[in-house]
């Protein structure tokens, strides 16, 4: 996965369902190929066969369940169909989709086994360490209080994002940190990378921006810059 990462969750914004799912996918293709950085989207689940086929870049589902295939589990989500559909990787343990610890080594277990890349969300420095035990791949930081605030916790809370990458790395050297919660600006990206994260996951900043192309630019020009 190239890096810095910009990974984007459509959630279930109605900005961002159906064609207007594909509609932002593509906008977040162009940018990505035209400053050649890598930007990553995890449209809602109904959405996510249909953006894989529409566009060449990593598609991520918002969530996996700690499942294997057995055939017993309505409603759920199995990873192997993730990754059959053509999905890249995951998000696990969202704040709006908790799971308990158990449950997130199984999920991340399970995302190894298909060969999908794991982001898995935690809200503190210490949760993160130990979640940092079952290596994921990444461990977005994203204190709940912040989330959907417009305020970025690498600008009004660096030090969770100093924390947290120290907590993680005491753990595990090889796990990569993404900074989310609030990020709205290019600033605020700059900031995010400075501090020692690999980028960022951003959902309201750029599904519910007026235009969402330019704020991606402006991301796009500091990861560039």
């Amino acid at each position: 996965m190239k890096l810095p990462m910009i990974l984007i969750n459509f959630k279930t914004y109605l900005e961002a369902l159906g064609e207007n799912s594909v509609k932002l996918a593509k906008i977040c293709k162009s940018v990505a190929e035209k400053y050649k950085i890598n930007i990553a989207i995890a449209p809602e689940s109904l959405d996510l066969s249909k953006v894989v086929s529409e566009v060449k870049i990593p598609v991520f589902a918002q969530h996996i369940d700690p499942i294997e295939k057995d055939g017993m589990h309505t409603g759920h989500i199995l990873a192997e169909n993730v990754k059959k559909i053509g999905a890249s990787g995951t998000l696990i343990n969202h704040s709006e989709r908790r799971l308990e610890l158990k449950e997130i080594e199984k999920c991340i277990e399970i995302a190894k086994k298909f060969g999908l890349v794991s982001v898995c969300c935690s809200e503190s420095p210490e949760k993160s360490g130990v979640i940092a035990k079952f290596s994921p791949d990444f461990i977005a930081i994203e204190p709940p209080e912040l989330i959907g605030t417009g305020i970025a916790v690498s600008t009004a809370k660096p030090e969770i994002i100093t924390e947290t990458i120290k907590k993680i790395h005491e753990v595990n050297s090889k796990v990569k940190v993404l900074c989310g919660a609030g990020i709205t600006t290019g600033e605020d990206v700059r900031k995010a990378l400075e501090l020692g994260t690999v980028g960022i996951l951003v959902a309201s900043g750029v599904v519910k921006a007026e235009n969402p192309e330019k704020i991606l630019t402006e991301f796009a020009k500091v990861i560039k810059s």
